[in-house]
């Protein structure tokens, strides 16, 4: 789980986003992304781990059973909860109802944009539990993995393209500036991100038992970050 300085962080309002039009755009590809991901037929279960606002999480579950949305955050969490009280197919739950889930009851595991919040224990210790959840031959996908070698002006540039493409370039100019001088901006100095290069995510997988293969492309906007797909054996 991320500390608790960043779920604080993430449990408040903030400047990431640097417009509504960002936002909405934010999260409908992020749900398009992991959508593909779901199994055929419409009747797998998917957990989301560190799903964050997940505003479009319905569109996932239009090809799920279950889709199990879970965050640390307490306000987010609250608000997932009331945003999809009307779908059946959507639960929301906490880290710790995570943890004691059924061993072999999840089709499917999603962590994206949340490897760079974690310690290496941690991350241990999640791989760990997702491997017990998983079915054989369940997948875990690992989504916005920093390399070593980008920095924080590529995730800059990344962001300008973004905009770009959905039409609020003017506002991401803006936002970077004002992010610059941000509490998320002080906090990713003072406690870092976890980065990882292809190999050394790799050797992870496999040390927790996962076969491993990098998807072609990331979960997201930003193509400098990685995504794994990862399989129990």
């Amino acid at each position: 789980m991320p500390s608790s300085d960043w779920i604080a962080f993430w449990d408040t309002k903030h400047p990431i986003y640097v417009n509504e039009r960002h936002q909405v755009a934010h999260f409908r590809r992020i749900a398009r992304d992991i959508a593909q991901y779901a199994p055929e037929g419409g009747h797998g279960v998917m957990l989301d781990y560190g799903c964050g606002e997940a505003q479009s999480a319905d569109l996932v579950a239009e090809k799920l059973a279950r889709l199990i949305l879970c965050e640390p955050a307490p306000n987010v969490r609250a608000t997932l909860a009331g945003r999809f009280a009307g779908n059946g197919r959507i639960v929301v739950r906490k880290p710790e109802d995570v943890a004691t889930m059924p061993a072999r009851s999840l089709d499917v595991v999603v962590m994206h944009s949340v490897l760079q919040y974690l310690s290496a224990s941690d991350l241990d210790a999640l791989l760990a539990l997702f491997y017990r959840l998983l079915k054989p031959g369940g997948l875990f996908v690992l989504g916005d993995v920093i390399p070593r070698k980008v920095s924080a002006l590529g995730d800059a540039l990344a962001l300008l393209r973004f905009g770009r493409q959905e039409g609020f370039t003017r506002a991401a100019v803006y936002g970077l500036v004002r992010t610059r001088f941000s509490k998320y901006w002080r906090l990713r100095k003072s406690m870092g991100l976890a980065r990882y290069d292809d190999a050394e995510i790799t050797a992870k997988l496999e040390a927790a038992g996962f076969t491993v293969e990098r998807a072609a492309t990331n979960i997201g906007h930003n193509d400098k970050r990685m995504t794994f797909l990862a399989r129990t054996r």
